[in-house]
């Protein structure tokens, strides 16, 4: 009989993530890396840009990197024969459309390499007070290119809005969008930052949709002033990893819940507008609560 150390093991998987790079905190790929990585992925990060901090702080440092310049690693890392071991691509924030062009590409080429990589998208346009925050030719491009392209897609309430050009008021037009959306292109998609008129007051709520089912979990909401920048790419990339160990859409969803709460109340002891992610590491791995998910449609 094999002993455990004969067992063969399943390999590491790998995802490339392509989005913002802070040296300082966690937002962007410093947000999303050490999750995917504490939950044993190896990660590829490709920078779009690299700052300092994240501009929320008012003042910064550090350049925007080219669509020449993403698409320069993106061929290298082609050049080395490895796309065919890359198990999922992650985007998040691209700043204009060219630049979603070369995310696109990347994952044209993963997808060549290897047809069973998935596609996380999170569209990152905007989100509620702040309205749109990216190049004006950005949610055109999520629109009209990148959810067709997605195999998962992890809107915010605002970006669903945006993305299904229409007002949601309660969980059956956030479902009824998200379903148009699913017609378009993804498998999957993530509403995140949910709070709606018949959502309650002391509670923050995800919902995952899928063609066949819907299904809603609410955790405690923390009022952080100002709120920590990063979560919802913490949670693009908790539930990427989820489902890559391959649970479906609710069981994901109960786990990234679980998680992204600990870390929250980890930065909330702390005191802290930036996400406590190594702080909260063991909890974010195996979270200590984990909240219902509860079937709507």
């Amino acid at each position: 009989m094999p002993t455990e150390r004969t067992k063969p093991t399943e390999r590491t998987k790998n995802v490339l993530s392509i989005q913002s790079h802070v040296s300082f905190g966690h937002v962007g790929n410093a947000a999303a890396a050490f999750p995917l990585q504490r939950l044993g992925f190896e990660v590829w990060r490709i920078n779009t840009v690299q700052f300092s901090n994240h501009t929320g702080y008012g003042g910064w440092r550090g350049r925007i990197f080219s669509p020449e310049h993403v698409a320069e690693l993106v061929e290298g890392l082609a050049e080395r024969g490895v796309l065919g071991t890359c198990d999922a691509v992650l985007s998040g924030y691209v700043g204009d459309a060219a630049l979603g062009e070369v995310v696109l590409d990347a994952v044209a080429k993963v997808k060549a390499a290897n047809p069973n990589a998935l596609y996380l998208c999170d569209p990152v346009i905007g989100d509620t007070g702040r309205g749109i925050y990216v190049d004006p030719g950005v949610p055109a491009f999520m629109k009209a290119q990148a959810l067709r392209r997605a195999d998962v897609l992890t809107p915010n309430l605002f970006e669903l809005e945006i993305l299904g050009d229409t007002r949601i008021r309660d969980h059956s037009e956030a479902i009824a969008t998200a379903r148009r959306l699913i017609r378009s292109g993804p498998e999957t998609v993530l509403v995140t930052s949910l709070r709606l008129p018949d959502t309650d007051p002391d509670s923050i709520e995800m919902l995952a949709i899928t063609a066949d089912g819907a299904w809603l979990v609410a955790t405690p909401f923390f009022t952080l002033d100002p709120a920590p920048n990063g979560a919802g790419d913490t949670v693009a990339a908790l539930f990427l990893a989820y489902l890559l160990k391959r649970l479906t859409p609710p069981e994901a969803l109960a786990q990234v819940a679980g998680a992204i709460h600990a870390v929250m109340d980890a930065t909330a002891e702390a005191g802290s507008r930036e996400l406590q992610l190594i702080a909260a590491q063991a909890r974010m791995a195996s979270p200590p609560r984990l909240f219902p998910v509860r079937r709507v449609s």
